[in-house]
């Protein structure tokens, strides 16, 4: 067994398990040889397949082709794809090809998780050398929803000052990108943020006097009861809380009240 398979095994056994996380650790061989073995094997694999693709063009370019077509067969052959066939033969063969981050402009709030921050301040050096603020405000957004960014401006001269903030900051685990201004530098500081883990609050069990599972949806209907019977033991009702009339006179023909 080679090396390549023996990592994609520990990987992922079978391409039904692929999802928008580990379909990152996987390369344009392995994720085909996966879909093969998978095509052949499984039985309902067919109805699998958009969905699997949908998860493989987070990260990989995916075309189909006419494999009866000489000159696309020729197109995906050399060296860059991998291809594998449908379930259904008359959909037709499909090239995959790793989508690589050359641009930060190529940048999104998916492939940004899954970059380091020395590679990300190598996008942003590419950038015309332009610094941080010449980053657009969306894709800053992305930037800044995976990593910590912060950045300082000083004179070359003092950028390098021991004690101050850029030595501070690579001692907190920042990795920075030093852009020249002139006789000024601009730092930008980078760190991944750490994954947000959600709590979830387990409330523990109560019981009632007799050492009976008090139920909480019987308890609030319970409580809903109690209230109810307080507003009809304590409200009026609308006639006897209504002031009296006033004595009605009695009126002549036309609608005139009768003198006395």
């Amino acid at each position: 067994m080679s090396k390549e398979k023996k990592e994609m095994d520990l990987m992922l056994e079978s391409i039904l398990d692929l999802n928008s996380n580990n379909v990152w650790n996987l390369n344009e061989v392995q994720v085909a040889a996966l879909w093969e073995q998978d095509r052949a094997s499984e039985e309902g694999f067919a109805s699998s397949e958009e969905k699997l693709l949908n998860i493989i063009r987070l990260c990989f370019e995916v075309v189909h082709f006419n494999p009866r077509d000489e000159r696309e067969v020729a197109k995906y052959q050399n060296g860059e794809w991998s291809v594998f066939a449908r379930a259904n033969e008359r959909k037709g063969m499909v090239a995959i090809r790793r989508k690589y981050i050359k641009r930060i402009t190529d940048l999104s709030y998916e492939n940004v998780k899954h970059i380091t921050a020395a590679t990300l301040l190598e996008l942003i050096d590419r950038n015309f050398g332009g610094g941080w603020d010449s980053i657009p405000l969306s894709i800053k957004d992305i930037i800044e929803s995976s990593f910590e960014i912060s950045t300082t401006q000083l004179p070359t001269s003092r950028i390098h000052a021991k004690g101050g903030t850029l030595e501070r900051k690579v001692a907190q685990g920042f990795e920075v990108l030093e852009v020249e201004k002139g006789t000024w530098t601009e730092a930008i500081f980078a760190k991944k943020k750490e994954p947000l883990v959600k709590l979830r609050c387990n409330v523990d069990n109560q019981y009632d006097e007799d050492g009976n599972l008090i139920d909480d949806e019987d308890e609030r209907l319970e409580d809903e009861r109690d209230i109810d019977r307080e507003d009809d033991s304590s409200d009026d009702t609308f006639y006897s809380s209504y002031a009296a009339e006033a004595e009605v006179k009695e009126e002549d023909e036309e609608g005139f009240p009768v003198e006395e």
